[in-house]
């Protein structure tokens, strides 16, 4: 296992500058040969407490791409759990390969590294990663959650997810069309895997006109079948008329190709790191009168379940009732951007930011 800490003297664009410019407090990097293991664990800030996140494998293109992903997905989960008044700091794993490498030496060997941590960062499931594999990873680490109901688990923490974007989309509702009322409004939803297809469900029984794109044709008509909802096609979803675009597949679906195609009033779903350019493409979407609720703010129910396992005494219905406070967090983050005439998600990392330095200080006192 290699350590890389930031320092002060670095040179840009190499993994120092990216640690330092992002402010890291650490990245692991995992390498088995024996199991063909190769994972990298970032460690953004543990001020509030263990850095906890999930861990996803997805076959990045290159190293340098998995890399700027983790940094990028821990440092969301430090602002996640912050703003969602968690006593969990930020942090994030990645395993590099095809999903189809993992066995149980495969996850029993990544629960090792991350046992190694000590507790500075605690693992659960993210992309193609579920509670079963959180099962293996436990065998070798109690820093794990996620973990299956039979197992004392808070089990599937999606629905949770789900509900949270549901939450956060009606506050960006409320925003832009006076009413949090979605009966009627033409959704445009983009991924259709475990949070997705239950955010479908929930605009589906409100009343809502569904669309429905995925890269998975499988799995995209059986939703539409289940739901009624209208399928699109993938590279067509960003020039469609739309009340609200919902993405809740991968990351930075908000970029010089995408945004002036753009053709919504509000922009709410569940995926990580929206924003491929957070100040560039931030502006823009104020400068075109769209609302947008910030991903780490209204996709946080899955780390409020996890969280809550984490810590024991794990109930249902007070995750649900937590989760149902992102509502008015959300509408809060919309009208300090709104009177202060800043990005919704400059808002929302300054609120996050507030929050962990007012704790630092809490910390350092006599």
């Amino acid at each position: 296992m290699l350590e890389i800490k930031a320092t002060e003297t670095v040179r840009e664009g190499s993994i120092f500058g990216q640690i330092t410019t992002m402010d890291h407090e650490q990245l692991v990097i995992c390498h088995d040969e024996a199991t063909g293991l190769k994972a990298l664990i970032g460690i953004h800030n543990t001020t509030l407490g263990p850095a906890l996140g999930g861990t996803r494998m997805w076959p990045y293109a290159s190293e340098e791409e998995a890399i700027t992903d983790v940094l990028r997905l821990s440092r969301g989960m430090t602002f996640k759990n912050a703003l969602a008044g968690l006593n969990l700091g930020g942090g994030k794993a990645v395993i590099l390969g095809d999903p189809k490498l993992k066995n149980e030496a495969f996850l029993r060997r990544f629960g090792r590294f991350v046992q190694s941590l000590g507790g500075r960062y605690v693992t659960a499931e993210d992309v193609n990663m579920n509670t079963s594999d959180m099962e293996f990873i436990g065998l070798e680490t109690r820093h794990v959650t996620g973990l299956p109901e039979i197992k004392g688990g808070g089990g599937d923490p999606s629905p949770v997810t789900a509900y949270g974007v549901y939450m956060g989309m009606k506050a960006a509702a409320k925003k832009a069309f006076g009413s949090e009322s979605l009966q009627g409004k033409r959704i445009g939803v983009q991924g259709v895997g475990q949070v997705g297809k239950y955010l479908i469900d929930y605009l589906v029984k409100e009343g809502a006109n569904v669309l429905v794109t995925d890269i998975f044709e499988d799995k995209l008509q059986a939703v539409a079948k289940k739901t009624g909802a209208q399928v699109v096609d993938p590279n067509v979803i960003y020039d469609l008329e739309m009340d609200i675009y919902s993405p809740c597949a991968l990351g930075a679906t908000i970029n010089d190709e995408t945004i002036d195609r753009l053709k919504c009033a509000v922009i709410a779903g569940g995926a990580n790191n929206q924003l491929k350019d957070e100040a560039k493409h931030g502006k823009i979407l104020v400068e075109k009168g769209i609302v947008y609720a910030p991903d780490f703010l209204i996709n946080a129910g899955g780390v409020i379940n996890v969280g809550a396992e984490y810590f024991g005494g794990y109930n249902r219905d007070t995750v649900y009732k937590q989760t149902e406070k992102i509502y008015d967090t959300c509408l809060g983050i919309l009208n300090k951007s709104e009177n202060e005439n800043i990005p919704a998600q400059q808002a929302a990392i300054e609120t996050a930011k507030a929050r962990i330095e007012a704790i630092g200080r809490v910390k350092l006192s006599f």
